[in-house]
């Protein structure tokens, strides 16, 4: 039996080449996302553990009072504690570390990087060694900077460059004295990083003779735990934390890999998707193999092969052809793996560092695993299926059609699973966001798996209704209709495999279209203000940004986001507080209960806030500042919070008395002229062009917040192709397989007069049907799933509705039938080449 197996997979090649190249690309996919998501998370660790090389205990300032809570900086890390740690028994050199935020501006005058990208430091003395100089030297004073060589490769900066850049106030202007080379993972993802002199960095990040961390570096013979032990011990308890460089390196290390497991995650599902797609194209070629080889495994069983030997025989095809297509599929994964390591930059990841590719065991294993398992448990079924045809019904083909008990038992299967996941599915829209997401996801696969079981049975109805558009080409069309119907199960599995990528890719576009929409509904219902002024990072603004602003011509009203945290019974509550006369006409978030009056001691409250503290309009509640003065303040409304407004909302005359160093996380700006491409350069201008603020209209803020879901969109386009790729292939194998069984039938057709344009035009309308229908289940149900995931969203996204993407869905129905014309090309060619004659004569 292991040789008449192996004969059969060495006599038809052909057949098999689809099949293997289905899971090759499967398998690809697995291993080549292992050995990308490996290789960066390995050069990211090395990378980092080089960063600290010069690092054996660093020491922070103890943030941990006497009971343990976490407060403000208890001791400062000053000049002193540095050269008492430098003297410290085992420790040779000492390195004081500042750090903060910078933003550094292109020639263009824009921010270079991502705001929390952005960070400045200090270089130490002449010759620091965490930053080797490739050109230049040491800044020195107030007036020189260093910036890193990628930054300075990006914005084509060289050394006597004088560059605009900003901290946390105005505008600098420095001059670029030397470039270095740095590990830092910030640069590496695309950020910049700007030195100063100590001195220079202290001022601009925190206070004078102040260091954010010291690194201390052993003598040699020296371990890093001793060293540990010795500053522990030289050092007064409670005043500074000290953390060994391995340590250091461990906890990065880990914090890399978890980034790259959700990375990973994501990938493996769909390289899992596109195996599901590889599922139905195996199980489809082995059951149409088997049913082309019938007699002659009725012929072995005759002879006395058993039922278990005839399955076994089908399941060592499998085998070989799994392995063979895990082999290869493993080699194109280490390559897939390889170009998009190199292609990370270019789709905005940053750069990468220097690093082998990584190819472990597990991805061995993995890739060899996926690929013979796939094939084997997709060709099961066939084999016990051929296996159970009795000797004298398989001869004479009794077998050949399903019969009615099969075809009822299949359809009310696939019915009731189908119903079971349409209920849980609808079941989940109604819970609350988080709560409805694993029951959501449960009813989608029972219903795409209810579909699959249905789809022979839907088959009929929905091909007859394309009837009247064949018709009008003649005999082809009414032929290929009839063959498309003739076995519904192999036109169930080829359709299948388009129809679930095609689910997952219109259920994105919905769920995206409908979010875009959202979030611009948002921001123009909530916000009235023609501007928001922000720091680039995230980081509170000085209070200065406000008082330029309300001296700027055309400006006619401000209003700051203060924030500050205060106590109300017994728990932490942040307030926002806001210029009180200028609110009302800045923002307009919907009001749910009484007004949006703020001013004195009337506050509004969002109404997830308000339902958790159980007040309404008029309750009254006393908050504790962080001055510890209390005051009573009276609820005048509640609103509904969206991504711009949540919280507490009070006048900031009433709040800002309390709070000891007021920063404004953002304010809002209304103009006279209403928004312009001229009035937001005359803002920016007032402010100095500062790279650190950004000045955003409506549009620029939904931009901003839709982006990562754009991204995200986009990703799933590119992960999913795949699946499309391996779906038309299974198009392509199925017309060829059928082209295959049908030669006499093709041939008696070119006898009776129908030309080889008639014959190639057929199988070509065939393949459009096929992929067609596939289209329309898919888009269907994605649909549906788009409208039951934004159910979801819309719990926590009050101006969420659904938008149906109508041009986007013509353009998958195109690309359907795209994807059917192109893989009817080679089939209906072989079928419109075959010799008439030998074609007839065929078995």
């Amino acid at each position: 039996m292991f040789r008449t197996a192996l004969r059969n997979v060495l006599a038809h090649k052909a057949r098999l080449l689809m099949t293997v190249l289905a899971v090759m690309l499967g398998v690809a996919f697995v291993s080549g996302t292992l050995v990308f998501t490996n290789t960066i998370s390995d050069a990211f660790q090395k990378s980092s553990a080089k960063g600290f090389d010069q690092v054996d205990v660093a020491m922070t300032a103890d943030y941990q009072d006497a009971e343990g809570d976490r407060v403000g900086k208890l001791h400062d890390l000053t000049q002193s504690v540095l050269d008492k740690s430098e003297r410290v028994p085992g420790a040779e050199s000492a390195i004081g570390v500042v750090q903060g935020f910078t933003a550094v501006a292109d020639k263009d005058g824009k921010l270079i990087g991502q705001g929390f990208q952005s960070q400045g430091g200090n270089y130490w003395g002449a010759e620091d060694p965490r930053y080797p100089l490739v050109s230049g030297h040491a800044p020195k004073g107030p007036g020189e900077i260093l910036i890193d060589s990628e930054t300075a490769k990006r914005a084509g900066y060289e050394v006597g460059d004088t560059v605009r850049m900003s901290v946390d106030g105005p505008v600098l202007t420095p001059k670029i004295t030397g470039v270095f080379t740095t590990d830092d993972g910030n640069v590496a993802a695309g950020g910049s990083l700007t030195l100063f002199d100590t001195a220079t960095a202290q001022k601009l990040f925190g206070k004078p003779g102040v260091y954010d961390q010291i690194d201390v570096k052993a003598k040699a013979g020296v371990t890093q735990a001793a060293l540990k032990a010795e500053l522990d011990k030289a050092l007064p308890e409670g005043t500074v934390s000290t953390t060994t460089g391995k340590q250091l390196a461990d906890d990065q290390a880990e914090s890399i890999s978890r980034s790259m497991s959700g990375m990973r995650t994501a990938l493996l599902v769909f390289a899992g998707i596109a195996l599901f797609v590889g599922t139905f194209i195996i199980a489809n070629t082995f059951t149409m193999l088997v049913a082309q080889r019938t007699k002659e495994l009725a012929l072995m069983r005759a002879v006395g092969a058993s039922r278990r030997q005839v399955t076994r025989s089908v399941l060592i095809e499998a085998f070989v052809v799994g392995a063979v297509a895990a082999v290869t599929g493993l080699v194109a994964g280490i390559g897939i793996g390889a170009g998009l390591r190199s292609l990370m930059g270019s789709f905005g990841g940053g750069t990468v560092p220097e690093g082998p590719l990584i190819i472990k065991p597990t991805t061995i294993v993995a890739a060899l695993a996926v690929g013979i398992l796939v094939t084997m448990l997709a060709a099961w079924l066939p084999g016990r299926r051929a296996a159970k045809i009795p000797p004298v019904a398989a001869m004479n083909s009794v077998h050949a059609k399903a019969t009615t008990k099969s075809l009822v038992l299949r359809n009310t299967l696939g019915a009731l699973v189908s119903a079971a996941g349409v209920a849980v599915v609808l079941a989940a829209s109604t819970m609350d966001g988080s709560d409805g997401q694993l029951p959501m996801g449960l009813g989608a696969v029972l219903l795409i798996i209810g579909v699959f079981i249905l789809t022979p049975l839907l088959s009929r109805p929905l091909i007859a209704a394309a009837a009247p558009v064949l018709r009008v080409f003649g005999v082809s069309g009414k032929l290929a209709r009839q063959n498309s119907v003739r076995n519904p199960r192999r036109t169930a599995a080829t359709a299948s495999a388009l129809m679930i990528g095609l689910t997952l890719i219109t259920g994105m576009t919905v769920m995206a279209g409908s979010l875009q929409q959202a979030i611009e509904k948002m921001a123009s219902s909530s916000i009235k203000a023609d501007y928001v002024v922000s720091m680039a990072n995230g980081n509170p603004l000085s209070p200065d940004v406000e008082k330029k602003l309300e001296r700027t011509d055309g400006v006619s009203a401000t209003s700051p986001m203060l924030n500050a945290q205060s106590r109300i019974d017994g728990r932490t509550e942040y307030l926002t507080g806001v210029n009180g006369a200028a609110i009302g006409e800045l923002a307009g978030p919907k009001l749910d209960t009484g007004s949006f009056e703020v001013g004195g001691g009337r506050v509004v409250v969002d109404s997830e806030t308000a339902e958790s503290n159980g007040w309404k309009a008029g309750s009254v509640f006393t908050a504790s500042f962080e001055d510890g003065e209390k005051q009573q303040l009276t609820v005048a409304g509640t609103y509904e919070s969206n991504d711009f407004l949540s919280g507490v909302l009070l006048d900031q005359k009433t709040l800002a008395p309390h709070v000891s160093d007021p920063y404004n996380m953002k304010v809002m700006v209304k103009t006279a002229g209403g928004p312009s491409g001229a009035t937001q350069d005359k803002l920016e201008k007032a402010l100095g062009t500062n790279p650190a603020i950004k000045v955003q209209d409506k549009q620029d803020i939904s931009n901003e917040i839709a982006q990562m879901f754009t991204l995200m969109l986009n990703m799933v386009y590119g992960l999913l192709a795949m699946a499309v790729i391996v779906a038309v292939l299974g198009v392509i194998n199925t017309l060829a397989m059928s082209v295959f069984e049908r030669s006499q039938e093709i041939g008696m057709l070119r006898a009776i007069g129908l030309d080889r344009k008639g014959i190639k035009r057929m199988v070509r309308l065939e393949s459009l049907v096929i992929s067609l229908f596939g289209a329309v289940l898919g888009i269907g149900l994605g649909v549906f799933f788009g409208w039951a995931a934004g159910e979801l969203l819309a719990t926590r996204m009050a101006t969420y509705e659904l938008v149906l993407p109508w041009a986007r869905m013509g353009l998958f129905l195109l690309l359907a039938a795209t994807v059917g014309v192109l893989a009817a090309l080679w089939p209906a060619r072989r079928a419109a080449r075959l010799n008439m004659l030998e074609a007839i004569k065929a078995e």
